[in-house]
C-alpha cells in the first residue's frame, strides 16, 4: 500500500460489528445483504445512483452508453432531482428505477451489482464504506472525501472487500494524458525540478449574499447535511455551491486541483510530501459568500522535486496561455498538458557551451485532443469492465492510487488553515508536531451520525 495511506490510527475506532446471520449489521444500525448478485461477463449489470444532480447523473449518463447497463436504483434527497432524472431516464431505458431517499435502502438492493456516488463531499464515506461492505462495486466521484481520515477508511474498505472501486478521476483514461505520462517518466525531459498545476476559472462570478430561508418542499434537508453541522438551509449551500463551504468540500483546491495533482503525481511517481505551505484567501471576491479561497498558491515539497498548485476565481490568463494545466518542467524541456491537449517546449544550451544554442533534447510533436472522443465514457467503460472481469488491478484510478490526490489536496487546505508550513511524517502519518494540522486530518461527524468503522 502506498505509504501516505497505510497508517492508521485504529486506536480511535471501535471494532467492525460481527456478522448476524445472512446480513452484517453497520455501525448506524442498517442491515445489509451479505450474499450480492453473482455478475458473469454476459450479464446486464444494474447500477443505482446514489446522489444524481450534477456529476452523479453526468457519470450515469456515461455509463448508460454501454448497452448492458441498466439503472434500477436512484437515490436523492431532492425529489425535485429525481422526478428530472426519471424522465430522462425513461428517453434511454424502457424499466423504470426503484426510488429511495435513503442511500442505505439502495445498497440493501441485492439486485444492485454496483453503485455510483455522485453527492457532496461530505457524503462520499459513508456510502462508499458500505455499499462495499454490502458486495457492491463503486464508482465514486472525486474528491473521494472530505478529510483525511475518510479517504484512509475508504482505501481500507475497498482493499478488505476486494470490491471494484474507481474514483471519478477520469483524466488517467485520457490516451494523450497516457503519452504525456509516458514522456515524463522517460527521462526525455531530464530531471524535472518543479511540476506545476492550476486552474484559472474566469466563469466563476462572486457567489451572491442570499438569507437563510424555509427548506424547499421536497428536500430533505436534515439528511443532506448528514454528519454536517446543523445549519439553516441557504440556497448557497444547495447543490452546486457547496464545493465552496468547509463543512462540505474544499474549494477549488479538492474540485479542480484533484484532477491536476492526480496526473502530476501519477506521473511523478510521488505519493506523500515532505513539507506543504499556502498562501492565498478571498482576494478577489472578499464579500461574497463563499468560504474557501478564491486564490491560493500551495507549495509542495517532494524527495526531488517542488509542486506548485495555484487557483484564481474570475481570471482565465494561466500559465502557459492555458485556463488548466500541469507543466512538467525538466532541464532539457517543459512538457504542458491539459484537457486539450499537450506540448513540449525544448531548452537550448546557453552561450558557453560547445553545444550553444543547440535544443537539449530531441523535439517531440505536441497533441491535440479530438473534440469527439469523451473521455469520462473511457473512464466509465473500463469500471464496466473490471467489474466485468471481477479484476480491480484493470482499473485506471483505483482508489487507492487514486486517493493520493485527495490526500495532497487535503494537505495543502490544512496548510492554508493553519497558515503554517506544515511537515509530513511517514512513518506516523501524522504532521509532525503540529497538533492544530493533525486535528484537522479527522472527520469529525455531528448528530447522530459516526466515523464508518473497518
Amino acid at each position: 500500500m502506498l505509504i501516505i495511506i497505510s497508517v492508521m490510527k485504529r486506536r480511535n475506532f471501535i471494532q467492525r460489528s460481527s456478522l448476524l446471520g445472512a446480513g452484517a449489521l453497520l455501525a448506524n444500525g442498517t442491515i445489509l445483504s451479505a450474499s450480492p448478485r453473482r455478475i458473469s461477463p454476459n450479464d446486464k449489470l444494474q447500477i443505482g445512483v446514489i446522489g444524481c444532480n450534477g456529476m452523479g447523473w453526468s457519470n450515469a449518463n456515461s455509463i448508460l452508453k454501454i448497452e448492458d447497463v441498466d439503472v434500477i436504483g436512484i437515490c436523492d434527497v431532492d425529489q425535485g432531482v429525481i422526478e428530472k432524472r426519471l424522465d430522462s431516464y425513461s428517453k434511454l431505458r424502457t424499466n423504470k428505477p426503484s426510488v429511495y431517499r435513503d442511500y442505505r435502502e439502495l445498497i440493501n438492493n441485492p439486485e444492485i451489482d454496483a453503485v455510483i456516488i455522485g453527492t457532496p463531499d461530505h457524503w462520499h464515506c459513508m456510502p462508499m464504506v458500505e455499499a462495499v461492505q454490502a458486495g457492491k462495486h463503486v464508482y465514486v466521484e472525486k474528491p473521494i472525501a472530505n478529510t483525511i481520515q475518510e479517504c484512509r477508511l475508504m482505501v481500507d474498505a475497498a482493499q478488505k472487500s476486494g470490491k471494484v472501486v474507481q474514483v471519478g478521476q477520469w483524466q488517467r483514461s485520457g490516451p494523450h494524458y497516457r503519452d504525456a505520462i509516458e514522456i515524463v517518466r522517460s527521462g526525455k525531459l531530464g530531471n524535472i525540478r518543479l511540476v506545476k498545476v492550476w486552474a484559472y476559472q474566469g466563469w466563476m462570478e462572486p457567489v451572491p449574499v442570499l438569507p437563510d430561508e424555509p427548506v424547499p418542499e421536497g428536500v430533505d434537508y436534515d439528511f443532506w447535511l448528514g454528519p454536517a453541522p446543523d445549519r439553516p438551509f441557504n440556497r448557497n449551500r444547495f447543490h452546486f455551491n457547496f464545493r465552496w463551504f468547509w463543512d462540505y468540500a474544499g474549494g477549488l483546491m479538492t474540485d479542480w486541483g484533484v484532477h491536476e495533482i492526480d496526473i502530476a503525481l501519477y506521473a511523478m511517481q510521488a505519493t506523500a510530501p515532505v513539507s506543504v505551505m499556502a498562501s492565498g484567501g478571498k482576494l478577489a471576491y472578499p464579500d461574497d459568500a463563499s468560504e474557501t479561497p478564491d486564490t491560493l498558491q500551495t507549495v509542495y515539497q517532494y524527495d526531488g522535486f517542488s509542486m506548485l498548485w495555484e487557483h484564481a476565481t474570475g481570471i482565465d490568463g494561466g500559465p502557459y496561455g492555458r485556463t488548466e494545466g500541469i507543466a512538467f518542467i525538466g532541464n532539457n524541456g517543459t512538457l504542458v498538458v491539459n484537457r486539450g491537449g499537450y506540448e513540449v517546449m525544448v531548452e537550448k544550451y546557453p552561450q558557453g557551451y560547445s553545444e550553444r544554442g543547440e535544443p537539449k533534447m530531441e523535439p517531440i510533436a505536441g497533441f491535440t485532443k479530438p473534440q469527439e472522443l469523451n473521455y469520462l465514457d473511457l473512464h466509465t467503460k473500463n469500471f464496466v469492465d473490471a467489474i466485468k472481469a471481477n479484476d480491480p488491478s484493470m482499473l485506471n484510478t483505483p482508489i487507492d492510487s487514486g486517493s493520493v490526490a485527495a490526500i495532497n489536496a487535503q494537505m495543502g487546505n490544512i496548510a492554508y488553515k493553519t497558515g503554517e508550513k506544515v511537515y509530513w511524517d511517514p512513518e506516523t502519518g501524522e504532521f509532525a508536531k503540529n497538533k492544530v494540522a493533525n486535528k484537522l486530518i479527522q472527520a469529525l461527524y455531528h448528530g447522530d451520525w459516526k466515523v464508518p468503522v473497518i
